[in-house]
């Protein structure tokens, strides 16, 4: 791949920009198809600069028509703009025989996937998921753990995560940013739906879901700003409890995964990066990953989709895996508005 588009040129639009230059080492020509054409530029850690313009900083040619983007005949297409408009802008990329890399999750609804799913699968295209949080370390060693049976037969897991949405993108008017706004597909479910995949990634499919929570705060919104789903889960051969917290209230941020099993239980805490193993037949171990940057996880999932296209394979996080996870979110949003429990095909 050597023309990379960006739809979107929010925070993590650019984000990828700067993956993307530095996987190729500065030699990707790189486009934006910008249409709320804000003039701020926003670092790694949130820090805006208002008044400069992003295609200037980066230096990227700009399209004012995603027509126009696309007859520029990019390699590949990276969606990062509101939840809403991801499956329409995937699937015109694929279309146009585009790689396509997704920002989390894949849309706010499931209609029109199949398509989506033919496009890639009819033109070998590489169509990648950004739940980068599969590469950090802590979470690679747990699930490790998980399969080689380290943990025993789980019986329990605990999933949380809740952060301050006024504070998430400081630079911004919360009321205004695509998690605030149903018609964006916002909410903590989707817009927080790492947890989700993460449940996934660890546990595989669950048979059933149920949600509680809705809008429980004074914040300024009107999609829910608090969940607690439950998810049935299977490990060897036996059901088991799965608990996933997400709120938009926390100040400050909190994050972290708890789970028990037959022969010890672990805790492992996103802020701090820290995990504590306790098996029963082994002694305490305690890993602090001081040497990792969060920018590793975003430059390992672009270089490892970029390799997908250029090798012709599928990625490490496919668009059926955004699939499943968006099925999960949609059938805990279901929950959440009838008060029932959803089963999963």
């Amino acid at each position: 791949m050597k023309k990379f588009l960006i739809c979107g040129l929010g925070s993590i639009g650019q984000r990828h920009v700067r993956m993307i230059q530095s996987v190729t080492e500065g030699k990707a020509e790189i486009a934006a198809y910008r249409s709320r054409k804000l003039d701020i530029v926003i670092s790694d850690k949130l820090e805006a600069t208002f008044g400069s313009k992003p295609e200037e900083h980066y230096g990227l040619i700009t399209f004012d028509s995603m027509e126009a983007a696309l007859a520029w005949k990019p390699d590949a297409v990276f969606v990062t703009n509101p939840i809403s408009m991801h499956l329409a802008t995937a699937t015109a990329a694929a279309q146009n025989s585009a790689h396509v890399f997704i920002e989390k999750p894949l849309d706010c609804r499931a209609d029109g996937v199949a398509e989506l799913l033919q496009l890639v699968d009819e033109k070998k295209l590489a169509c990648m998921v950004g739940y980068q949080l599969r590469y950090h370390p802590g979470y690679i060693r747990i699930k490790d753990l998980i399969d080689s049976g380290a943990l025993g037969r789980l019986t329990s897991a605990d999933l949380h995560f809740g952060e301050w949405l006024p504070g998430m993108h400081p630079y911004e008017d919360y009321r205004e940013s695509h998690a605030a706004r149903k018609d964006q597909g916002g909410g903590v479910i989707l817009s927080l739906s790492h947890e989700v995949d993460m449940a996934y990634w660890l546990f595989d499919k669950p048979r059933s879901v149920f949600a509680m929570g809705g809008h429980l705060s004074d914040l300024e919104l009107d999609v829910e700003d608090t969940a607690d789903i439950f998810l049935s889960c299977n490990n060897a051969g036996r059901e088991f409890p799965v608990h996933i917290h997400l709120d938009f209230l926390q100040k400050p941020a909190r994050r972290y995964i708890h789970i028990v099993g037959e022969k010890g239980s672990l805790v492992f805490d996103y802020r701090t990066n820290r995990l504590e193993i306790n098996l029963f037949d082994a002694a305490p171990e305690v890993i602090t990953y001081d040497q990792f940057q969060r920018n590793d996880m975003f430059l390992q999932e672009v270089a490892d989709f970029i390799s997908s296209g250029d090798a012709g394979k599928k990625p490490p996080i496919p668009l059926e895996d955004g699939l499943d996870v968006l099925n999960i979110c949609l059938a805990a949003k279901r929950s959440l508005e009838t008060g029932k429990p959803e089963e999963l095909a």
